[in-house]
């Protein structure tokens, strides 16, 4: 196996990582207004994912950073070509961290409800958008023979793409009410799993629609395999929901995003950002890769620190494993505050 398959499956390692770990994030970002009632609620929500959210990010960075090292000719063609779908997405993670940080600054009922509704849209922006980015490299772009993107806004917001958006953003939305019947207790909880039934049927109407014609339009042999996967792990997560066992449900959740994101990557593979104009104008792992030496230190660098960073995050998990819920909240808030 060659260095460029090497970085085209750790690419998408990477990115399916993010999806499977920010997914939940994004969908109690997005759930913050159905399932919290008043303030201590909210922060209950918020508590459950503030010690993870921003290490979840970090396999974002990490992707976009090894895309640029291992293969600059497509990180170029995409971040240039998709320049307004990645600009909407960054500009709502920017928001969306920043509102985690200042929510808790003031006591003022509206100054919380503003940064309430900048950690909504900054969870639902991108959880629908990466939908859409990655549903046009499946399905291919307007690309010249100088590999730059000659199409339009309106060319990325095909149907195709849309559902892709649809797609990501009710799994993420279901990923996130499962990890909260996790992670909560009390009516939090009970309000959450509720929500995640509604969620599920969602998931596989849409989700379902979405993977079968990615397999019909763009699939391969083998990813009959990794489509079959996914709709197992919806339905596991379905039966899960209804029998109120909530490890197994988050585990069905999570197959069916980590099987949809590698469908996508194998049905591109060998092409990295395909040329809806002449297949001779695709980008592939051969001619976007950066030189043999260079693939060559940073797998030696990805073998030697991945395996630390990963068990410092589950780690991190185990850690913050306990549930919580309303109770905690407002016992936190009886605490006097030190004397100096």
């Amino acid at each position: 196996m060659d260095g460029t398959t090497v970085w085209f499956i750790i690419i998408a390692f990477l990115w399916t990582g993010y999806f499977f770990l920010e997914g939940f994030d994004f969908g109690v970002g997005a759930l913050l207004p159905v399932l919290g009632r008043d303030d201590t609620e909210r922060r209950v929500l918020l508590n459950a994912i503030g010690p993870v959210w921003d290490g979840n990010e970090v396999w974002f960075i990490v992707a976009g950073a090894g895309t640029f090292a291992a293969f600059p000719e497509w990180y170029a063609s995409l971040f240039s070509g998709f320049y307004l779908p990645l600009l909407m997405v960054l500009l709502a993670l920017i928001v969306r961290g920043v509102a985690f940080e200042y929510r808790g600054k003031r006591e003022e009922p509206h100054w919380r409800r503003r940064w309430d509704r900048a950690i909504f849209w900054g969870s639902v922006v991108p959880a629908f958008m990466w939908g859409v980015v990655f549903a046009n490299l499946t399905r291919g772009v307007r690309l010249d023979a100088r590999h730059e993107y000659v199409g339009t806004l309106t060319d990325l917001l095909n149907p195709y793409a849309l559902l892709g958006g649809l797609t990501t953003l009710t799994l993420f939305v279901l990923h996130g009410a499962v990890f909260l019947t996790l992670k909560t207790a009390g009516d939090v909880r009970a309000r959450a799993a509720r929500v995640a039934k509604v969620a599920v049927a969602a998931a596989i109407a849409v989700g379902g629609l979405f993977l079968l014609i990615t397999q019909l339009q763009h699939g391969k042999p083998v990813t009959w395999v990794t489509v079959a996967a996914a709709a197992a792990g919806l339905a596991g997560a379905a039966v899960a929901i209804v029998r109120g066992r909530d490890g197994w449900a988050f585990v069905g959740t999570g197959v069916a995003i980590v099987c949809a994101v590698v469908t996508m990557f194998t049905a591109l593979f060998p092409d990295v950002m395909p040329s809806t104009i002449t297949a001779a104008n695709s980008l592939t792992t051969t001619n976007a890769a950066s030189s043999p030496y260079t693939l060559k230190i940073m797998t030696i660098a990805a073998v030697a620190f991945t395996p630390l960073v990963v068990l410092y995050q589950g780690w991190t998990y185990w850690v913050f494993r306990r549930r919580i819920d309303a109770a905690h909240i407002r016992q936190a808030r009886r605490v006097p505050e030190p004397t100096r």
